[in-house]
């Protein structure tokens, strides 16, 4: 069985094990109606396949809850599945989805529990605010340029009093600059306000305190690690974590040509931006030496700053997944390690 999602309808293709279609209705994406169709008592549901999209965790929660056996399965191993129909509809979707779940060619996504959702969707709206007031700050100095004013060199505190001070004496661009600082102070404001519940939530939380002992860590990477994350024990290993964040070379291997590219940038995009910023602080700013500061400065000898960067961005998001796992807090040297060991 399987449902193709969409934001206003779903389809919905139940197969038996033979593959034979036994029905096919498109509903309203909503749990409670695809409940409708799925709770038929003349139906023995074995695999309710999701894939995943903007409301697959809303509806993988409703129809966990009922009891169903769902699976939210992997969009790009779906996507590479499908690519041989003639033709794309949503019919023929869920019908190629269907016949994945049957024979059991499908690549399951874990679905983050709710509070990794909602710290998650903080962590988004925090960015999206500071995204907005840093556009606006670059269209303020844009506008002004043309007009031979140059902001230059300022900081977030002083910014409002530098536009005041150019555009002073000058009545119609102080009414055109006005609105865009009320904007920009509005939205400023908002983000210091999540910015504080990010901290609040980052210091009461245990996992994330022990994270931001690890140099170059601070709350807003602990605890989107720890969002990100979720569930360590749903990694096998600590050095998978590395490949789900897309950390690790691309390799296209075939006959005698191997070639080894640039990172994956698989997984989450955040998370991994935000690893590669950790490591770049603890590279440059963080006077501390540590074990695995020595050990990137090692790797920027023989590969270049760059590439070591990105290494230790890898190496950051498994030795946290790792002190995570054995609830212990980062050690600055090898020999404290093996003692604690």
């Amino acid at each position: 069985m399987i449902e193709r999602g969409a934001v206003k309808e779903t389809a919905v293709c139940i197969v038996d094990e033979s593959g034979r279609i036994c029905r096919e209705v498109r509903v309203v994406s909503h749990s409670d109606d695809l409940l409708a169709v799925l709770k038929d008592p003349a139906l023995n549901i074995e695999r309710v396949g999701l894939e995943a999209g903007p409301l697959s965790q809303w509806l993988f929660e409703g129809l966990a809850c009922a009891g169903l056996p769902v699976i939210c399965i992997e969009t790009r191993h779906v996507k590479a599945f499908l690519k041989a129909q003639p033709n794309k509809t949503d019919r023929n979707d869920a019908r190629g989805i269907a016949q994945m779940m049957r024979v059991n060619l499908y690549r399951p996504v874990h679905v983050k529990t709710l509070t990794s959702q909602k710290r998650r969707a903080l962590l988004t709206a925090r960015k999206l605010l500071q995204g907005k007031a840093i556009a606006i700050e670059n269209d303020i100095r844009g506008l002004l340029r043309n007009f031979g004013l140059k902001v230059g060199v300022v900081g977030t505190v002083k910014f409002e009093e530098r536009i005041c001070e150019l555009v002073e004496g000058m009545p119609d661009l102080e009414e055109i600059m006005e609105p865009l600082l009320a904007a920009r102070r509005k939205l400023r404001a908002e983000f210091a306000r999540l910015h504080k519940k990010v901290l609040t939530i980052a210091r009461n939380d245990a996992t994330c305190r022990r994270l931001m002992t690890v140099p170059g860590v601070g709350p807003i990477v602990a605890l989107a690690y720890a969002a990100t994350i979720d569930i360590p024990q749903r990694f096998r290993s600590s050095k998978a974590v590395g490949p789900i964040l897309g950390l690790t070379p691309k390799l296209n291997e075939s006959g005698e040509s191997k070639r080894v590219g640039c990172i994956s940038l698989c997984g989450d995009g955040m998370m991994r931006t935000l690893l590669y910023e950790a490591a770049q602080t603890l590279m440059t700013r963080v006077t501390k030496w540590s074990w695995l500061k020595a050990w990137a400065m090692n790797v920027a000898k023989r590969r270049g700053m760059r590439k070591a960067i990105v290494a230790l961005a890898r190496r950051l998001g498994v030795v946290m997944h790792r002190m995570w796992l054995d609830g212990t807090e980062f050690h600055w040297t090898r020999e404290t390690m093996a003692s604690a060991i």
